[in-house]
């Protein structure tokens, strides 16, 4: 990772063609990195994690939006906070923040997923949990496809480690949620 004193806006890292660089505003200072390679362990994970919430948000009558993949998010204006995440999922309510038309989400989400990659370095995993949090997101689910578990962090609360035998209960976040662990790995 690199970062860079050079202020910059979201509107104009948008404009910038894609080439092998992420580009994140980080409390408005750039970040730029390697391009994520997934293994096919993270690709699958990515893959089960789409499918769970999908099939939840279509059980339940769900008006929210999912995204994934790298999915564009200016989590907040003051500091400038610009980042790209693998999953979001935003509610009728949080979806509001974002005009129809706009190439990026407004705001942030009700929930935001990280799955690990072998290029993930522990201190930027730990700053961008942090950083989602102090944001406003509720709830941070990060998957290590290696370990086959699932933590959850949620503001002012101990983070909780879920393995593959274990059942996720979305609540209250995602009310009506109830997936098994290893769902998100097979």
């Amino acid at each position: 990772m690199t970062a860079t004193a050079l202020p910059m806006t979201t509107e104009q890292i948008f404009a910038l063609p894609e080439d092998v660089w992420d580009r994140d505003l980080i409390r408005g200072e750039l970040r730029v990195y390697p391009h994520t390679r997934r293994t096919r362990l993270n690709a699958k994970a990515l893959a089960a994690v789409c499918e769970i919430l999908g099939t939840w948000g279509r059980l339940n009558g769900n008006q929210g939006e999912f995204a994934a993949s790298n999915v564009r998010v200016r989590l907040c204006r003051k500091p400038e906070t610009f980042v790209g995440i693998d999953v979001t999922y935003y509610s009728e309510e949080a979806l509001a923040q974002t005009p129809a038309k706009q190439k990026w989400y407004e705001g942030p989400p009700v929930l935001t997923v990280k799955i690990l990659s072998p290029g993930d370095v522990r201190k930027d995993v730990v700053e961008k949990i942090n950083l989602y949090l102090e944001c406003g997101v509720p709830v941070v689910w990060i998957l290590d496809p290696d370990f086959q578990t699932l933590t959850i962090y949620r503001p002012n609360t101990a983070p909780l480690m879920l393995r593959a035998h274990e059942t996720l209960d979305g609540h209250p976040e995602l009310p009506g949620l109830s997936a098994p662990v290893q769902g998100f790995f097979n």
